[in-house]
């Protein structure tokens, strides 16, 4: 796949063209943006959300994947997923896909598809072990290519799974993209959402509507018994929705359902489509529907 590799360079080189100025800090890129850099044009993509969260290992990925094959129930309704989570790519799992993408007539990246869903990620380039030792220049020039050398096809709605935290990517790719708002994740526990206000600074300061807070884990139910515990606290990001002014799109249950079926790659809006799982994602894509108003004119 030669022509991959130099999809992920500069004119053939073997260097990546972003390694000749090194990455500028947090506050100098928030605290004195200047001009910022030109927004890549998705012309077939109607819409683009970023799902995001501050902390590593909240559910982010998952969420994104189900709401993502929720979306694509709508009849007509064409979805796609950006894994822009390039050091731990997790959609071609999530998705049970695998293989290379193929290469259009136009040398772009075809993405692959599973569930009715347009998938494109980082994973399907390397090997499931193998890590992408990388510095962030050589991460953003990975994304400048996944924005520019994809076809995508005619998207009503691109979500971004973004990376974890708030450094120097995550500014860059909500600088980068034309994205029509962004979804925070995060647990009810008060560390998890310390990193999701962050994350919420982050998108606002770089000029990115937050369309809601979404809280996973948010409860547990014992399926024997019946007996709920609440794990990682209670009501945290209801607070914090409500302290920040946001939406709050949905409370999902923590549920041994949802690791077993993502890691057989059937997200469990599709696996246990009449669960309490499934209607909370439901709810969120039915959230974001009405929010963005995907193929109206408004």
């Amino acid at each position: 796949m030669l022509w991959l590799a130099k999809a992920l360079c500069s004119g053939g080189h073997s260097t990546f063209p972003a390694l000749a100025k090194p990455s500028q800090g947090f506050a100098t890129r928030l605290g004195k943006l200047g001009k910022l850099p030109e927004k890549v044009d998705l012309p077939d993509v109607k819409a683009a959300v970023a799902i995001a969260s501050g902390k590593g290992g909240v559910g982010k990925s998952t969420t994104t994947a189900n709401v993502a094959v929720a979306l694509a129930k709508n009849p007509g309704f064409k979805i796609g997923i950006l894994d822009a989570d390039v050091f731990g790519p997790s959609q071609p799992r999530l998705f049970g896909l695998k293989g290379r993408p193929q290469p259009s007539a136009a040398q772009k990246m075809i993405p692959l598809q599973n569930h009715g869903v347009h998938v494109m990620s980082m994973g399907f380039l390397l090997e499931e072990d193998a890590p992408a030792v990388w510095r962030g220049p050589m991460v953003m020039s990975a994304i400048d290519t996944f924005l520019q050398k994809v076809e995508w096809g005619d998207l009503d709605l691109l979500l971004v799974d973004m990376p974890p935290g708030t450094g120097d990517v995550q500014i860059s790719i909500s600088q980068r993209m034309r994205l029509d708002g962004a979804v925070i994740v995060s647990t009810p526990q008060d560390l998890a959402l310390i990193d999701a206000r962050k994350g919420v600074a982050m998108f606002r300061k770089s000029g990115v509507d937050i369309l809601g807070l979404v809280e996973n884990m948010s409860k547990y139910t014992c399926p024997a018994c019946g007996h709920r515990d609440d794990i990682f606290g209670s009501q945290g990001a209801v607070a914090a929705a409500s302290e920040l002014g946001i939406n709050l799109l949905g409370e999902v249950p923590l549920n041994g359902i949802i690791r077993q079926t993502s890691d057989d790659g059937v997200p469990v809006v599709l696996s246990e489509p009449t669960g309490p799982s499934a209607a909370e994602y439901m709810k969120i894509a039915a959230e974001l529907m009405a929010i963005l108003k995907p193929g109206s004119s408004a």
